[in-house]
């Protein structure tokens, strides 16, 4: 799929073509793009049989993801489709306009890095000031982030997603 500048974007939208979010609800909901449409990639193979004839536009935040996601998102495709360069970044710093809600919990992932580093710090801290046993506070963050990464399971993850501010 070709690459295009946010500009060439406002251009094919103004002629119709179709922006798809390929992020997670929680993302679209904090900030967007006025106009597009949030179709996680879990959820791309309905897309068929809505942009037949239309052009098609995918962004994330950054075009990472979309990058990484080119192969999967041309085959869900039954058209003409392009990935925004620079993503929902790349749309605001060509000075385009954004909607969204800032009030919105951030993402739950950023949530989890936030908390893991915060734990992480004050288990170091209080181990230097206070006593050595605090860090194996640092040492249970760390073992926790490692186990995540290795099975996909985050305590922290579920935890967090029970708090509060993240009840929809």
């Amino acid at each position: 799929m070709q690459t295009i500048t946010a500009n060439q974007a406002k251009t094919l939208l103004d002629q119709g073509a179709l922006l798809i979010d390929i992020r997670d609800p929680a993302e679209y909901a904090r900030q967007r793009i006025a106009d597009s449409v949030n179709l996680p990639l879990a959820q791309l193979p309905g897309l068929l049989p809505q942009v037949a004839g239309k052009a098609v536009i995918f962004h994330c935040l950054s075009g990472k993801r979309t990058a990484m996601n080119a192969a999967k998102l041309a085959a869900s495709t039954p058209c003409n489709a392009y990935l925004l360069e620079g993503g929902l970044q790349g749309w605001q710093a060509a000075g385009l306009p954004v909607q969204g809600q800032r009030k919105q919990p951030l993402e739950l992932m950023r949530q989890v890095q936030i908390a893991a580093g915060l734990l992480a710090l004050l288990g170091a801290i209080l181990g230097f000031a206070v006593s050595p046993w605090f860090y194996l506070l640092s040492a249970a963050v760390g073992a926790g982030l490692t186990f995540a990464g290795i099975t996909g399971f985050c305590g922290m993850a579920l935890l967090l997603q029970r708090m509060p501010w993240n009840w929809a």
